[in-house]
C-alpha cells in the first residue's frame, strides 16, 4: 500500500507541474497575441523602465567615475607634459630675443663708433675688449690687440662719446688703456665755451676739475674737451660735462665734478688712433730777379709736409728736379779770383 500510495503521489505532482506549464505557456501565448494587436504591454515596459533606470545609473556610476578619474588623469599628464614642452620653449625664445637684443645694441654701439670715426676724418683701429679692471684704485682695459696689430704706448682710445684713455703698455697681443678715472691720470683740458684750460684728474670712480680760479667763467653744463697741451692727445676730443663745482679745503679755488663723455663702464670695443707721422722735407727757394741781376739761391728751411711717397736716402733725392741759379755775367765772372 505505501508504494502504491508514493508512485499515485509522485504522478499527481507530475500532472500538476504540466499543468502549470501549460497554464504559463497559454497564459504567455495570449500575452504575446494582445501584445502584437493592442501594444499595451509597450507602455507597461517603458514605464517599467522609467522606474528601474535610476537604478541602472547608480550601477554604472562606479565605472563611470572610473572612466572619468582615468581621463582626468591622463588629460592632466598631458598637459603638463605641453606646459613643460612650452616653458622650454619659452625659455629658449627668451635666450634668443635676450641674444638678438645684445647683437642689435652691440651693433648699434659699434655703427656709432664707425659714425664717430667717419665724422671727424679719424685714422682708427677697432679694437676689442678682452678684460676689465674698474676698481677705485685700478681703471684699466685689457684689449684684444697689440704690437703684432701696430698698436704702440700713448695711444689715445676714444668712443663713439670721447675719450676714454690711452695705452700704457703693449705686449705682442694685448694691450693694457689706462682710463681717464684711474688715479694716475691727468689730461689736459679745455672748456669749449671759451678755451679756458684746465687740468682733469682721474680719481677712481670719477673726473675732477682742481684748482680752478673762482674769478674763471667756469658754469655748470659747460663741455670740457681736450687743449691739445703736451702733444698726447689730439685737440677737440670730448672729455665730459662739469655736473657740479664746489669751493676746496682752502676755499681759494673751485673744484668740478666731470661727467664723463665716453661709456668708459660699458662697451665691447674701443677706438684707437693712430698717430699721423710726420716727414721733414728740406725745401728749396728761389729768389727771381731782373735780368741785370744776379740771383742767388735762397737759403733752405724745414717745412712739416704730409705724408707722402719720398725716398729718404740723401736730401738731394726729395727734389726729382733741383733749381740751378742763373749764370752771373761775364764781367764779374772775370773780377772773380
Amino acid at each position: 500500500m505505501s508504494s502504491y500510495a508514493g508512485s499515485s503521489a509522485h504522478r499527481s505532482d507530475e500532472i500538476a507541474g504540466t499543468l502549470r506549464l501549460l497554464i504559463a505557456l497559454a497564459l504567455a501565448i495570449a500575452l504575446m497575441v494582445l501584445d502584437h494587436r493592442g501594444g499595451w504591454l509597450t507602455t507597461i515596459r517603458g514605464q517599467i523602465e522609467w522606474v528601474v533606470q535610476p537604478l541602472w545609473r547608480l550601477a554604472g556610476l562606479p565605472a563611470k567615475l572610473g572612466d572619468t578619474v582615468r581621463d582626468d588623469a591622463s588629460t592632466r599628464s598631458r598637459l603638463a607634459e605641453e606646459n613643460r614642452t612650452l616653458r622650454n620653449a619659452l625659455l629658449i625664445s627668451g635666450a634668443r630675443i635676450a641674444r638678438l637684443q645684445a647683437a642689435a645694441a652691440e651693433t648699434e654701439r659699434l655703427r656709432g663708433l664707425l659714425g664717430a670715426a667717419e665724422q671727424g676724418g679719424l685714422d682708427v683701429q677697432l679694437a676689442p675688449i678682452l678684460d676689465i679692471a674698474l676698481d677705485p684704485t685700478r681703471q684699466r682695459l685689457v684689449l684684444d690687440i697689440g704690437a703684432e696689430q701696430g698698436v704702440t704706448p700713448g695711444q689715445p682710445a676714444i668712443d663713439a662719446g670721447g675719450l676714454i684713455g690711452q695705452v700704457i703698455e703693449v705686449r705682442p697681443s694685448t694691450a693694457t688703456v689706462l682710463l681717464l678715472t684711474d688715479p694716475d691720470h691727468a689730461v689736459p683740458v679745455a672748456v669749449s665755451r671759451n678755451g679756458i684750460r684746465l687740468v682733469a684728474y682721474g680719481r677712481g670712480d670719477r673726473l675732477e676739475l682742481a684748482n680752478v680760479p673762482t674769478s674763471s667763467d667756469v658754469k655748470v653744463g659747460d663741455r670740457v674737451v681736450t687743449s691739445g697741451l703736451g702733444g698726447r692727445f689730439p685737440p677737440g676730443f670730448p672729455v665730459g660735462t662739469i655736473a657740479a663745482l664746489r669751493r676746496d679745503e682752502s676755499r681759494a679755488f673751485l673744484v668740478g665734478e666731470l661727467k664723463p663723455a665716453a661709456q668708459l663702464d660699458r662697451g665691447r670695443d674701443v677706438l684707437l688712433l693712430r698717430r699721423a707721422r710726420t716727414t721733414v722735407v728740406p725745401a728749396t727757394t728761389t729768389a727771381t730777379a731782373t735780368t741785370s741781376e744776379t740771383t742767388a739761391p735762397a737759403a733752405a728751411s724745414p717745412v712739416v709736409a704730409p705724408p707722402m711717397p719720398v725716398s729718404t736716402t740723401s736730401p738731394q733725392s726729395v727734389n726729382a728736379t733741383p733749381v740751378e741759379p742763373p749764370p752771373a755775367p761775364t764781367a764779374a765772372r772775370e773780377r772773380t779770383p
